[in-house]
């Protein structure tokens, strides 16, 4: 199977009190996974800006200290190619809202060692690597 050229996009580890923000991903490519807030990458935009307006549109939550953490490259089964830089991020305030049920299930907070399952390729990609964000 042959790829096209890498879309960029972010997701965004949103940290709280050793935890991290995921939500079941719907109506998209990975359906059924867990996967953190975030998304392509507008014209024009850094990854730090994508971050704050993902998050926002997404949970509701403004986030603090964004810090641009690794990236992944993950070639997704039904053929699309993602390089997904991860922007670690804080969210000390407020309580995650689902502004996007129709592409999430709903929020939820997990400890690094105790993610659900199935992960969304690039979380999972992110995992396997033996990152830890702090």
């Amino acid at each position: 199977m042959s790829f096209p050229a890498p879309l960029p996009g972010v997701g965004v580890l949103l940290l709280r009190e050793g935890k991290v923000l995921l939500g079941k991903r719907r109506g998209s490519h990975g359906e059924g996974s867990w996967a953190p807030p975030g998304g392509h990458v507008d014209e024009g935009e850094s990854a730090e800006e994508t971050a704050r307006r993902e998050v926002l549109e997404e949970t509701g939550l403004r986030i603090e200290r964004p810090r641009i953490g690794p990236v992944t490259e993950d070639r997704f089964p039904e053929g699309k190619h993602y390089l997904t830089t991860f922007v670690v991020a804080d969210a000390p305030t407020g309580e995650p809202q689902n502004l996007e049920p129709a592409k999430c299930e709903g929020w939820a907070w997990f400890g690094w060692d105790a993610l659900p399952a199935p992960l969304f390729l690039p979380l999972q990609s992110l995992h396997d690597s033996g990152y830890r964000p702090a």
